[in-house]
């Protein structure tokens, strides 16, 4: 493929390009890396439209199991008996649209469900169809990965709509599953398999979380030092935004088990019974997990407060020291007549040695009162 055709764009008349090939085909069109050969009658401005919108359609089951889907075969599998997966952008325009075109039978509040800028993890059954929207963990690139992505999905029978607003790995792992033959090839299927993919992300984050707390706690044993409160807290925030978006998430996973969908099948079922004990299992390690930082924080804190308070003890037993010598020294200095040793000239030793007298006198009572 020339390397120029690196956008999606429309060519005409390039016959040349592709000899007898092009006989039949009159618009040339390059899609997801993917250059089209459509024929005179396709709708140039609808397909053009769609590669702003669209990031990629496959086929499940059927003739076409396996393939990516292109032109006019899109919206006609959507509406046959066969399983169909079209996967689109939120937020770009003629998304409603085609929803609205090829989906005429959802009222109005579920397509906004699926198109709205802030979600929650949801499960809703619409006569024989569920709309679903799962978060998975973030792998874009610079983006932080407890701020999570959100996938909104129409399943049913034989047709499945997915929208994201941001890129999610899970989706092309599944997509390149089903184009190498070993994906799901019931809509049963593909959701147990993408919750399964959701969960590995999260499963990975959730271990990444422990071995950092784990590094922070032997850091803290061993070096206690006040620069690490902010890795701590960091870590804390980390884990409190990760499960907050979790927590709803197994919620709604276990509510596919009360929807009567007939398509969900026994097997499936029991797949999504796992996928829901493996969501548990990772809200309880995250609350684990928030609670060893607090405690850390807390030990941490202790530490410095003990080491604070060592110091201001060492500056106190000083203090109270040279307490009693700073008085007998102010004393014998206000230069006023009748102090006692001012013709005597060896009364400055005989001074300090009582000094020194004192501070013993002084480190004695200390050691019995047990000050040090």
């Amino acid at each position: 493929m020339p390397p120029e055709f690196k956008d999606a764009y429309a060519l005409r008349s390039i016959f040349t390009l592709f000899g007898a090939r092009a006989e039949k085909y009159d618009t040339f069109l390059l899609c997801e890396g993917q250059l089209l050969m459509l024929p005179p009658a396709s709708n140039l401005r609808h397909i053009k439209a769609m590669t702003h919108f669209m990031h990629f359609a496959v086929a499940l089951n059927g003739d076409k199991a396996g393939q990516n889907l292109q032109g006019e075969d899109i919206a006609r599998l959507v509406t046959a008996p066969d399983l169909a997966w079209v996967h689109m952008r939120a937020d770009a325009k003629g998304t409603r649209d085609w929803i609205e075109t090829n989906l005429s039978y959802l009222d109005r509040p579920a397509i906004d469900a699926l198109l709205a800028d802030e979600t929650r993890p949801r499960v809703s059954q619409i006569s024989k169809g569920v709309l679903i929207i799962l978060r998975g963990v973030n792998h874009n690139e610079g983006a932080d990965p407890e701020d999570m992505v959100s996938i909104r999905l129409w399943i049913d029978e034989n047709r499945i709509i997915s929208v994201a607003r941001r890129g999610l790995t899970s989706v092309g792992e599944i997509r390149q599953r089903i184009l190498d033959g070993s994906g799901p090839d019931t809509a049963g299927a593909f959701i147990y398999s993408l919750i399964n993919q959701l969960n590995k992300g999260i499963e990975t984050f959730r271990f990444k979380l422990d071995e950092a707390t784990d590094i922070l706690e032997q850091q803290v044993i061993e070096v206690p030092d006040q620069d690490q409160r902010r890795p701590i807290m960091e870590r804390r925030l980390e884990t409190i935004i990760f499960r907050r978006y979790i927590t709803p998430q197994r919620d709604e996973v276990a509510h596919l088990f009360h929807t009567a969908l007939d398509w969900l099948t026994p097997p499936d079922l029991r797949h999504l019974t796992e996928s829901h004990n493996t969501l548990i299992r990772v809200v309880e390690d995250l609350d684990t997990i928030r609670e060893r930082l607090q405690i850390l924080k807390d030990e941490l804190s202790s530490i410095m407060g003990d080491r604070l308070n060592k110091n201001m003890y060492i500056l106190s037993v000083f203090t109270a020291l040279f307490l009693p010598l700073g008085f007998l020294t102010g004393l014998f200095g206000v230069n006023l007549g009748g102090l006692p040793g001012l013709e005597y000239t060896d009364a400055f030793w005989i001074f300090s040695a009582i000094l020194v007298l004192v501070v013993l006198l002084q480190v004695v009572l200390f050691r019995i009162l047990r000050w040090f």
